[in-house]
């Protein structure tokens, strides 16, 4: 079975589209290819590393990349984690790429106290977490 090259895309690259690669990783093995990247890069955000290492997932030697590092890889899934990254991503030249979406809330937006930020962490991991799962169910089984 040939891997399947699988593009992750948000905003920044810092946050939520590190912690679907992370997880897409972990579930898929050598089955397929994770890359993930930003339109604009803000670094690895801390909040998303620590909230993935809770859940045995280690992104600390992850890179925020941006879209265009990867000029000339033949997609075959790329997934938008962000509204704003699914709205204003230049196009990417991929006639064989099944397209998927799905806004996730981002917690590096939220405000308050060191447990409300946990908090919010927890929660779009988790989100996220299930998508990775449901598609590595719908896609790979």
């Amino acid at each position: 079975m040939n891997k399947k090259n699988i593009l992750v895309l948000c905003t920044g690259n810092s946050c939520r589209s590190q912690m679907a690669h992370g997880y897409l990783n972990y579930l898929l093995g050598d089955r397929a290819k994770i890359y993930s990247a930003g339109i604009e890069t803000h670094g690895l955000n801390p909040g998303a590393v620590a909230i993935m290492k809770e859940d045995g997932i280690d992104i600390t030697g992850h890179t925020s990349n941006h879209v265009d590092e990867y000029k000339g890889v033949e997609w075959d899934y790329i997934i938008t984690v962000c509204d704003h990254a699914y709205e204003n991503c230049p196009f990417i030249a991929a006639p064989k790429a099944i397209r998927l979406h799905h806004n996730f809330f981002d917690p590096s937006k939220v405000e308050g106290s060191e447990e409300e930020r946990h908090q919010a962490f927890e929660k779009a991991r988790n989100e996220i977490r299930t998508y990775c799962e449901e598609f590595v169910k719908k896609e790979f089984s």
